[in-house]
């Protein structure tokens, strides 16, 4: 195998993760050599491509706005709860930034220094010796004093050192022309017939969205149960999909499953379990985490003194993350949710929900009655 220079940092993953880490450090660390692995293959990660309010918030704290050709229309304020188990609707009010994840992730990947070596391709192992980390890349083995593992769900750096990584779903999503009308612009799907967690629709750009999170064993059957169920609901047939994506999703349930890393190999983002078990937003702890981890290796002269810095930097999104799920235990538990949404709190008036108009006579109680029963 071919033997490559030793660096000072190998970042595995050139996701947001990566991206913003190897920005975050060379901003402080000039002097560092970094190597960058980058195995996405293509275009960004299968998602519905949302940034969420947490996301926003840090961009703002470091001071980087968005350009506009990463948005996508329409933008997001609400989002439609339907949950198909108990035939129930409600809109909340949120605060989203509707974005073309592929344009999203490019721009993140263009404000990385051009000091930074880039090297395409997936890491097939990687391994510790002595003081040195060793990474196989496509027939070529590079070396680096510290490691990081910025390579998602499925992490490579993540399965050689350490175990578990808490739940794991399989993220099933397709893109369809724009189907009609009935479906919300943005929608939130509970329905326990197909997964203990959630499916979504979102439009984008002339285009319908529609994924979920499904159990690893039988994941696209559940997908197409719920395609079809969604499209007797919303009465319409989204037809022959542009496009499939599917990619692991970690859903973390206890606070173990957080993962900051062990001296001289750290995890950050997703590949350390940090993303939210209630929505899957993962964005803002990437970049949380990244710009910890930037900070620790810049401040600190140690591998462990990394680490513990690193840790420090990041037990507040750790308690936050270890929180949601919590969230996520009652948002999926059907009595529960049941209770909530018939409670109204938090939700808002839609004019064109079916519950708004069984409320302002535009339908009747005996339509809403068959409305209700077509759909269950």
């Amino acid at each position: 195998m071919k033997m490559n220079d030793r660096y000072d940092v190998a970042v595995v993953g050139a996701g947001p993760a990566g991206a913003v880490f190897c920005e975050a450090l060379s901003a402080r660390r000039a002097d560092l050599r970094i190597l960058l692995i980058d195995g996405s293959g293509t275009d960004g990660k299968p998602c519905g491509g949302l940034l969420a309010p947490d996301a926003q918030q840090v961009f703002a704290e470091i001071g980087i706005a968005l350009p506009n050709d990463v948005l996508a229309n329409p933008q997001i304020f609400a989002v439609e709860t339907i949950d198909m188990t108990v035939n129930q609707q409600k809109t909340y009010q949120r605060h989203y930034l509707n974005m073309d994840r592929a344009a999203f992730e490019r721009w993140l990947k263009s404000r990385i220094p051009t000091r930074v070596t880039r090297v395409a391709g997936r890491v097939s192992a990687i391994r510790q010796e002595g003081d040195t980390i060793q990474l196989d890349v496509d027939g070529v083995c590079y070396s680096a004093s510290l490691a990081v593992g910025a390579d998602g769900a499925h992490s490579t750096v993540r399965r050689t050192f350490f175990e578990g990584v808490g739940k794991q779903y399989v993220s099933i999503q397709e893109w369809y022309r724009e189907p009609g009308a009935t479906v919300p612009h943005y929608s939130c799907i509970f329905d326990a017939a197909v997964t203990d967690s959630c499916s979504w629709t979102i439009r984008k750009d002339g285009y319908l969205l529609l994924g979920g999170a499904y159990e690893k064993r039988g994941c696209a059957q559940a997908f197409e149960l719920q395609k079809k169920r969604l499209e007797k609901r919303f009465g319409i047939t989204f037809g022959e999909p542009i496009k499939r994506e599917a990619c692991l999703l970690n859903s973390p349930r206890r606070m173990r499953d957080f993962v900051c890393g062990i001296p001289r190999i750290y995890l950050i983002g997703e590949a350390a379990g940090m993303i939210s078990a209630s929505s899957f937003e993962g964005i803002s702890a990437a970049m949380i985490s990244a710009i910890g981890l930037a900070d620790a290796i810049s401040t600190e002269k140690t591998p462990r003194g990394i680490l513990a810095q690193y840790q420090r930097n990041t037990r507040a999104l750790r308690i936050k993350l270890w929180l949601k799920t919590y969230k996520r235990a009652i948002l999926c538990s059907p009595r529960l949710r049941k209770l909530i949404m018939r409670s109204g709190i938090g939700s808002i008036r839609n004019a064109h929900s079916m519950d708004s108009l069984l409320e302002d006579g535009t339908m009747d109680a005996s339509s809403g009655a068959n409305y209700r029963s077509s759909i269950s």
